[in-house]
């Protein structure tokens, strides 16, 4: 290992590739700020080049730069405009965009950017001491594992509701599930509740149904709420870039709870930063004070901080799996895999023998990486968060653009801008309503995942014999309980003292 190592660190502390991994976080910053392009269309797009550079470590290292890159500069749009290109940045807008209509974007883009470094950086060092025997855990998660995992997913609901909103939560989610059947089945290639319509076959993308609820239904009430933009968030407010020595107390421990959570989800093959983001999110509202809880939606610096810890960690660890066992843990490192193949290396249990300066120099450069994007990125804040400063008759159409550029590049279809403009419209209704619209955007996304792994497991076990056959499963579904009782426990015990208190008066 130590030979290895010292490979790796020759290898990516060379001048060419320390460039390439400047180059590389850059190019993955700008365009993971731009709502649609997430860090798979772009590293597909570099490919060709990364394939032209010739020696496989550095292509590598420009590819990894681009994708952490692509992670690290996502939270952007999040915070600054409500539009989450990326699903693993959905959960960041909860916190973020509040924090900016409270005037703290300066402050929230800051916390994204230490909280995001962290994450990384403790990430590379885990992955640099125990990526092997991760390697070998990781194994142990089959179909029923992966199902019970994306139950615990969908059960953190109540982390994104509020008060009294519990039953509200559970319903939009399960519009979230039953929008993740639209196109074709796990079991059957027919396709399911497409009206017809060859646009539907494929499903509805995720980057449309993530404007149609965030996004649109923002650019809808600056619209209507002409007087929100001038007393909310101002260029003076924007100066605002320093953490507290209090507020670094507070959320030093979710970063460093998260960054190992998150990591850890990474290393599975299939679940990813999305997932990690969620969940970390989940974990830390529930394990919060009351006081605090009820922050969490409202411009809590510890709802950004976990997300962010999480995502970033996850995208680190889900380099364990393509490297250790050459198995793609999500669309992203699948490209990162094809990349590979094309370079004539094969991941796997060897690599670390066969090839140490690949395997050790990516890891060395994502630390170098995560060092360089927070240099590079902790002075452009103030610039970035002047796109605030803009006035309101340029946001909207600003917002606008980047909403059905977005929604169109995902799919390349006119239809998708129909859609957009529809589910938009029914988001701003909902959205008056009071109906939370993360947990529909959560039940979309683990859809399809939930329903793969339990068509695969109801065929590999025969039923559900799956549930108490595999340990690990029943055990992380006792745990989805938990989180689903668990508010619900807390809710009624704060009602019995309050009404304790009054009987007392």
């Amino acid at each position: 290992m130590l030979e290895g190592l010292m490979i790796g660190l020759e290898t990516a502390f060379s001048i060419k590739n320390i460039l390439i991994v400047v180059g590389g976080c850059l190019i993955g910053t700008f365009i993971g700020m731009l709502p649609g392009l997430g860090p798979m269309s772009i590293i597909a797009i570099m490919i060709p080049v990364a394939i032209s550079i010739g020696d496989a470590s550095t292509a590598l290292i420009l590819l990894a730069g681009v994708y952490y890159g692509a992670i690290f500069g996502g939270s952007t749009s999040s915070i600054l405009i409500n539009a989450p290109g990326v699903a693993s940045t959905v959960a960041t807008s909860f916190d973020g965009y509040p924090l900016t209509r409270q005037g703290k974007a300066g402050k929230a883009l800051t916390v994204a950017a230490v909280s995001s470094f962290a994450g990384g950086t403790i990430g590379a060092i885990l992955l640099l001491f125990f990526a092997p025997a991760l390697a070998s855990v990781a194994l142990l998660f089959n179909s029923p594992e992966y199902f019970g995992l994306m139950v615990v997913g969908l059960s953190a609901i109540a982390a994104f509701a509020g008060t009294g909103q519990i039953s509200k939560a559970l319903l939009m989610t399960v519009i979230g599930l039953m929008l993740a059947t639209i196109g074709e089945g796990a079991l059957f290639n027919a396709p399911r509740f497409t009206m017809g319509l060859m646009d539907l076959q494929s499903g509805l993308g995720f980057i449309t149904l993530a404007m149609a609820m965030f996004a649109l239904p923002e650019a809808i009430y600056l619209v209507l709420d002409p007087g929100r933009s001038k007393t909310e968030g101002g260029s003076n407010e924007i100066k605002d870039l320093r953490i507290t020595r209090t507020e670094a107390r507070q959320i030093a421990p979710v970063i460093g709870r998260q960054s190992i959570q998150g990591f850890l989800i990474g290393v599975l093959p299939g679940a990813g930063a999305t997932i990690a983001s969620f969940l970390g999110y989940a974990v830390e509202r529930n394990i919060a004070p009351k006081e605090e809880q009820d922050q969490f939606g409202k411009g809590s610096l510890k709802g950004l901080a976990a997300p962010e810890s999480a995502n970033n960690a996850a995208c680190t660890g889900s380099f364990v799996p393509l490297l250790t066992l050459g198995i793609p843990g999500s669309g992203t490192t699948a490209i990162l895999l094809g990349a590979l193949i094309a370079l004539n290396v094969s991941p796997g249990p060897r690599l670390m023998i066969d090839e140490p300066q690949i395997f050790w120099a990516v890891i060395i450069s994502m630390y170098l990486g995560n060092l360089i994007l927070l240099i590079l990125n902790l002075p452009l804040i103030p610039y970035i968060a002047k796109v605030l400063a803009v006035p309101r008759t340029f946001l909207i159409p600003f917002i606008l653009f980047f909403t059905l550029m977005g929604a169109y590049i995902g799919q390349n279809n006119a239809t998708e801008l129909l859609l957009l403009v529809g589910l938009g419209v029914c988001a701003t209704i909902l959205r008056f309503a009071d109906y939370p619209l993360a947990p529909l955007l959560i039940g979309f996304i683990l859809g399809p995942m939930l329903e793969n792994n339990f068509s695969r497991s109801m065929q590999l076990y025969d039923g559900f014999s799956f549930i108490y056959e595999r340990p690990m499963t029943l055990g992380l579904l006792i745990f989805a309980l938990f989180l689903i009782v668990l508010p619900s426990y807390r809710a009624r015990r704060a009602r019995l003292r309050a009404e304790g208190v009054a009987d007392g008066d």
